[in-house]
């Protein structure tokens, strides 16, 4: 990472809207950059796949790192990690973790508030701003830091409580050193709308089919769009549509437009 490319990530949480497609091996990132992403994010349910693992603190810190380094040396935009929930026990664990993704070269990550060791509950708000204060001193002051809360997205409590508790906990992890706020799992428009009010970091929610439309999320004022594993979920849909195809319809069409062979081998030449 260089503070170049750092400052040139952080300067597109803006006006408009960062617009972050995520990637899940370097064939892809190499895909999604010549496509004309200004910048790149990685969705860790995506990588964990591609090397033959579950979803959810099933990727060792290594095998993570590797993969991150591989992205980032085949494109020239920035690239922000998803490093789960910090591949560590201890907040010593994720400084580690946070000092490994920046010397990959990578200018962010996301850092998210659930435990695999109780699936679906929020780590105890103490700890994880314990955990992102390790993460901030471990990464620099240039490195990213984007502190997810799944209270949505897992559908942690009772619905009335969540907005507040999501908003508490925001303001707990600006204090504690991070740089914006992702709140997946919200679409309703008020909702955003009211996060936008009480949350002074920029805010990033996680889209696709049902979601307003990101230039409807620009309007309203979120500052990062992300797609989650949603690309790597497409490119294996066709995957299998195609064998489908090929096994039981007699057919190739699903193939038939393919980046061409030379296309894709140039990209990482």
């Amino acid at each position: 990472m260089t503070n170049q490319t750092a400052a040139r990530f952080r300067a597109l949480h803006t006006t408009p809207a960062l617009r972050l497609p995520n990637c899940w091996d370097a064939a892809s990132a190499a895909v999604i950059a010549a496509a004309g992403a200004p910048a790149i994010a990685t969705t860790s349910a995506g990588i964990a796949w591609s090397l033959g693992r579950p979803d959810g603190d099933a990727l060792d810190r290594d095998a993570a790192i590797e993969a991150i380094a591989r992205i980032v040396r085949v494109v020239d935009v920035p690239v922000t990690a998803d490093i789960e929930s910090g591949f560590g026990a201890t907040p010593k664990d994720v400084a580690a973790t946070l000092a490994a993704v920046t010397e990959a070269g990578a200018v962010g990550v996301n850092i998210e508030d659930t435990t695999a060791v109780t699936p679906g509950s929020l780590r105890d708000l103490a700890d994880q701003v314990e955990r992102l204060e390790a993460a901030r001193e471990g990464a620099g002051p240039d490195l990213f830091i984007n502190a997810r809360i799944d209270m949505y997205l897992a559908g942690i409590g009772e619905e009335s409580e969540r907005l507040d508790a999501t908003i508490a906990r925001a303001q707990a992890y600006a204090e504690a050193g991070a740089d914006g706020i992702f709140v997946p799992g919200v679409t309703d428009p008020a909702t955003i709308t009211a996060l936008l009010q009480a949350i002074r970091l920029p805010l990033n929610v996680m889209a696709g089919p049902g979601a307003l439309a990101p230039s409807e999320l620009e309007r309203l004022g979120v500052a990062r769009i992300s797609l989650g594993p949603g690309l790597a979920t497409a490119a294996y849909e066709l995957a299998r549509k195609a064998t489908v195809g090929f096994l039981e319809a007699d057919s190739y069409d699903a193939i038939a437009d393919g980046i061409a062979y030379g296309t894709l081998n140039e990209l990482l030449a």
